[in-house]
């Protein structure tokens, strides 16, 4: 199974991936966001260079090819915490993906405006570094409304959508287990 993680920046993708890991027996965390990190190391200076590695088409292909080589090499289950918010992206990655022999859930942690704020102020990415750290939480806030445009246009449409504003990570865990073990594969595309 792949199970793609999706929601605001700084929703809990990254802690539910990890508690799913420890739960499901020979889980595998695939993060994009270090095929976004070789693309913007290697288009770095270039005019094609964007501020988002996720507008790159290498980047969406590189992606596919990684999360699909790694469940076919592991046999699954593959956890994948990206926020993907253009629902174009969404459906470049997911249709191929609900195709795979693994079966493929997307899973969407939502979380109210008010929680949201207040688990991005209390995060702290980079302990010791506290620029760093402010610098993601100003990014997380800045995106904030991109995610609850996509998810009243798109995301909650098209995904499992586990409401976390008042949940802990223990109850997130749980009710992501809950579906896992009970829902069938996803199918078709968003579009």
């Amino acid at each position: 199974m792949i199970c793609w993680l999706n929601g605001p920046f700084g929703g809990g993708k990254s802690t539910l991936a990890a508690d799913l890991r420890h739960a499901l027996g020979g889980a595998v965390i695939a993060d994009p966001e270090g095929v976004g990190e070789l693309l913007r190391g290697a288009l770095k200076g270039h005019d094609r260079q964007t501020r988002d590695y996720q507008d790159h088409p290498p980047w969406r292909a590189l992606t596919l090819a990684f999360i699909t080589g790694l469940a076919d090499y592991t046999g699954g289950p593959l956890l994948v915490p990206m926020t993907v918010l253009d629902p174009r992206y969404a459906d470049e990655l997911f249709t191929p993906l609900r195709h795979h022999p693994a079966g493929f859930r997307h899973i969407v942690l939502h979380c109210a405006p008010d929680p949201l704020e207040q688990r991005i102020a209390d995060s702290d990415e980079f302990p010791g570094d506290p620029l760093r750290s402010d610098a993601v939480r100003a990014y997380r806030r800045r995106r904030a409304a991109d995610y609850q445009s996509a998810a009243a246009s798109w995301m909650h449409v098209h995904g499992h959508v586990i409401d976390t504003s008042t949940l802990t990570a223990g109850q997130t865990l749980q009710a992501a287990l809950a579906h896992l073990h009970t829902a069938e594969p996803s199918a078709g595309r968003l579009t």
